[in-house]
């Protein structure tokens, strides 16, 4: 009888262990043809100069691995290719994010890359062996074909990220550090992959090529061209083999790297209050008991006007959003209330009028789910969590500090779990149905600390269950927090306990 489903599991990895058996053999076999083929040809040549045998070429490799300077021939080469490699890698990262964010910069350094893939490998070589002769050649090759092929796909996977994922992280103030880790690496990550697969070979080829032609002291270049000056074609052999089997290592140990930053599925770090905050924080602790304190103002939006191009969008539009309150703006579509929301969240400014008392953070459920796909809800809640609590020091009483990144998980889990099922917790969002996108994006802009919650058709996609299981929790947790929300539907209003705001048509 089959419980938890543990005989099929076994199956499948039986299948999959007899597969991988399978193809080894295959490969095995196919290798073994060409060897063979190989060793039939120099039989048949008959002439040690012209074509040699594996048998020969394993002999010569090993008299080679028998002299007293042949480990320090690969680490000498090994070494200067293979930080030519990682400081053109190094350096192809910074300088294309730093272009990506500055554009003068990338527009000042267009012309430059299009020389270093321009110009061939040979006229590199002659020039650094007039510039700095050939201690140093091969570092300097390899940096000179990998660098501008890292620089241009770091840029371009940098602008590949998610424009409506990197709008959230604005509105919610994610710190620069998550924003690159799980906003800009899964964008970042297939460019790099493609271009390392690329420039991992042409480093190992160029760097050796520059080594024949300048041949420094202890190097595989040098070995590979004496071969061919006494026309030891075994050691030539030999020799080349040891390179490809260097750049086979190289090429493995660096992409077993990257595949494992690639798959690494941290949870987000907790987010440090800058100075500002630390110093509002004490200023708030010193008012706390002044009357009136604590009290957050009216929201005033007066005489707003957005238009883009010719199509306006609101005309001297005004609203009074008072503290506590809670308000379902009813429109239909195309008359604005998405525009009304991105001006309210700093995303758009307006072209007349004013908005004043909007809090510095507003927690955000926008018309789309605008979550990281890859990670599990915990981790897209954590990305924006900020919930500051008080603890008692010693005798300087009260001092605001962050939870760590286990107790907020706690909490997070402790208030997904009102109003999602337990599992979905740990599951990747893209897995989840569109309702449970909706509820993890609700309890991302409820559990961020924002004063001011705004919501853009929170209920689309839920069930009449689910609607009304989620507007309960939005009620007994906003906490006397201002909240606006856009929706279709008058029993919306009902769920919410609000009252209607119009949002009348330009005229």
């Amino acid at each position: 009888m089959e419980r938890n489903g543990q005989p099929e599991n076994g199956k499948l990895n039986k299948n999959n262990e007899n597969f991988r058996k399978k193809h080894m053999l295959r490969r095995g076999l196919i290798i073994l043809f060409w060897l063979c083929i190989w060793q039939f040809a120099a039989v048949i040549t008959h002439n040690d100069i012209l074509l040699v045998g594996p048998v020969q070429v394993c002999a010569a490799l090993l008299q080679n691995m028998k002299e007293a300077d042949f480990l320090r021939i690969i680490f000498c080469s090994a070494g200067r290719i293979g930080f030519g490699f990682l400081a053109a890698f190094s350096g192809g990262l910074l300088l294309g994010a730093a272009g990506y964010r500055h554009a003068w910069l990338e527009e000042f350094l267009a012309p430059l890359m299009t020389v270093l893939k321009s110009i061939p490998v040979a006229s590199f070589v002659v020039l650094l062996l007039i510039w700095s002769g050939s201690a140093s050649l091969s570092f300097f090759i390899s940096f000179l074909i990998v660098f501008p092929n890292v620089y241009v796909n770091t840029a371009a996977g940098l602008k590949s990220a998610d424009r409506q994922l990197l709008e959230m992280a604005e509105v919610f103030q994610v710190s620069g550090w998550n924003r690159f880790l799980f906003l800009y690496r899964p964008a970042l990550m297939p460019y790099l992959r493609s271009c390392l697969k690329i420039s991992l070979g042409m480093s190992w080829k160029s760097g050796v090529a520059a080594e024949v032609i300048g041949m420094p002291a202890w190097s595989l270049g040098e070995r590979l061209y004496m071969s061919k000056i006494y026309l030891d074609t075994a050691g030539l052999f030999a020799w080349t083999l040891v390179v490809i089997l260097l750049s086979a290592f190289f090429e493995k140990t660096v992409m077993y790297c990257f595949q494992k930053f690639e798959n690494w599925k941290p949870y987000p770090a907790s987010r440090r209050r800058s100075r500002d905050e630390r110093q509002r924080s004490r200023n708030e602790r010193r008012k706390e008991d002044l009357p009136g304190a604590g009290i957050p103002p009216e929201i005033v939006i007066r005489n707003v006007s957005k238009a883009y191009g010719r199509q306006r969008v609101l005309s001297d539009f005004s609203l009074t959003l008072r503290p506590g309150g809670r308000y379902c703006l009813m429109a239909p579509s195309g008359e604005g209330k998405t525009t009304l929301l991105g001006l309210l969240n700093r995303t758009v400014l307006p072209d007349a009028g004013t908005i004043e008392g909007v809090p510095e953070r507003v927690g955000m459920v926008f018309q789309e789910d605008r979550l990281c796909g890859a990670y599990d809800a915990a981790a897209n809640i954590l990305l924006t969590y900020r919930r500051p609590v008080k603890q008692k020091i010693g005798a300087h009483g009260k001092c605001g500090r962050m939870e760590s990144k286990e107790e907020a998980l706690g909490i997070i889990q402790a208030e997904a779990a009102k109003i999602l099922p337990a599992e979905c917790l740990t599951q990747p969002v893209n897995e989840l149905s569109g309702g449970m996108k909706r509820r993890c994006a609700i309890l991302r802009a409820m559990l961020s600390g924002a004063e001011f919650i705004v919501m853009d058709e929170p209920f689309a996609g839920l069930d009449d269950g689910n609607r009304e299981r989620t507007a309960a929790y939005i009620r007994e947790n906003l906490n006397g927090r201002t909240l606006l929300v856009t929706t279709h539907r008058a029993e919306d209003v009902a769920l919410l306990d609000g009252e209607i705001a119009e949002l009348k048509a330009p005229e």
